[in-house]
């Protein structure tokens, strides 16, 4: 198994631990509504970081192949990401917008924490 396949794995198992956490949290806390929002932003940082790997697989088989190649999908990240927030204002009273921002965050500080940590010491 390759590098880079091994880094997909533990991304994936950490946003995975990160959402239990968050079900966790919104069914056991008094802060339902901050748990909610990020709930439902790490969802969409979950399906995007997804999306952004997969798009990355198929850009870089592209440019070994020496065929021209797609796009990394940013227009599809940032439709769901609008998609979580226009669904965190319809339930306002529900879901904290706030939460659901940082909760879009959270696969960008996996990445970020998955380097520090694993990267090669040469």
């Amino acid at each position: 198994m390759s590098e880079y396949e091994n880094m997909i794995r533990r991304q994936r198992k950490w946003m995975f631990c990160l959402l239990a956490i968050m079900v966790l949290g919104a069914g056991f806390t008094p802060y339902t509504r901050i748990f909610l929002g990020l709930l439902l932003g790490s969802t969409v940082s979950f399906y995007n970081l997804y999306l952004l790997q997969k798009k990355i697989v198929n850009f870089t088989d592209a440019v070994a192949k020496e065929e021209k190649s797609k796009g990394l999908g940013t227009l599809s990240r940032f439709a769901g990401a609008a998609l979580a927030i226009i669904i965190a204002l319809r339930f306002e009273e529900e879901i904290n917008i706030i939460a659901v921002i940082i909760g879009l965050m959270t696969s960008y500080m996996v990445i970020m924490i998955d380097f520090a940590l694993f990267r090669d010491k040469d």
